[in-house]
C-alpha cells in the first residue's frame, strides 16, 4: 500500500485552548492582578469599590444622600443651583452605581457567550478530528482500490 496521502498535525493552539479554557471577566482580572503587586492591589481595591458601589442599593444610598441637599438647591430660587444640584449631585450619584449594574449584567452575558462559544469551537474541533479520521480512512481504501487496479492492470499486461 502506498503512504498515506495526507499527515495530520494537531495545531499547537488546541492544546491551549484545552488549558485555558473560555474566557471570563474572572480570569481577566486574575491575569492582571498577578503581573505585580501593585497591580495586584489596585486592581482587588478596584473590584471591590466596583462590586460594592455597582449594585442597586448603593444607587439608592446615593439617592437618598442627594436629596438631603435638595431643600436648599430648591429654595435658592436660583434656576442655576437647581439644575447643577440635578446634574451634578442627583444624576451622578444616582447614576454612576445604576450603569455599573448595567456593566456588570453585560460582562455576565458576555462571559455567557464567550463560554458557549468556546463549547460551540471544542464541539466544531472535535468534528474536524472526526472528518479527519473519515478522510484517512477514504485514503487508505482509495489507495488499497488502486494497488489492485494496479496489479489487475499488470496481471492483464503479462497476459497479452
Amino acid at each position: 500500500m502506498a503512504d498515506p496521502i495526507f499527515h495530520y498535525v494537531e495545531h499547537p493552539r488546541i492544546a491551549e485552548r484545552e488549558q485555558e479554557g473560555p474566557p471570563s471577566t474572572r480570569k481577566t482580572v486574575r491575569k492582571i492582578a498577578s503581573e505585580s503587586p501593585a497591580k495586584k492591589f489596585n486592581s482587588r481595591l478596584g473590584l471591590g469599590i466596583t462590586l460594592s458601589v455597582g449594585t442597586m442599593w448603593a444607587a439608592y444610598i446615593f439617592a437618598a444622600l442627594a436629596l438631603v441637599s435638595v431643600y436648599a438647591a430648591v429654595s435658592s430660587g436660583n434656576l442655576i443651583t437647581i439644575v447643577a444640584w440635578i446634574a451634578q449631585t442627583f444624576l451622578q450619584l444616582v447614576l454612576l452605581p445604576i450603569i455599573i449594574v448595567g456593566q456588570n449584567i453585560q460582562a455576565s452575558a458576555s462571559d455567557a457567550r464567550a463560554a458557549a462559544t468556546y463549547k460551540d469551537a471544542t464541539a466544531i474541533l472535535a468534528e474536524s478530528k472526526q472528518i479527519q479520521a473519515h478522510l484517512a480512512a477514504q485514503d487508505a481504501a482509495t489507495s488499497a482500490l488502486l494497488d489492485k487496479v494496479a496489479a489487475l492492470e499488470a496481471a492483464l499486461l503479462k497476459k497479452s
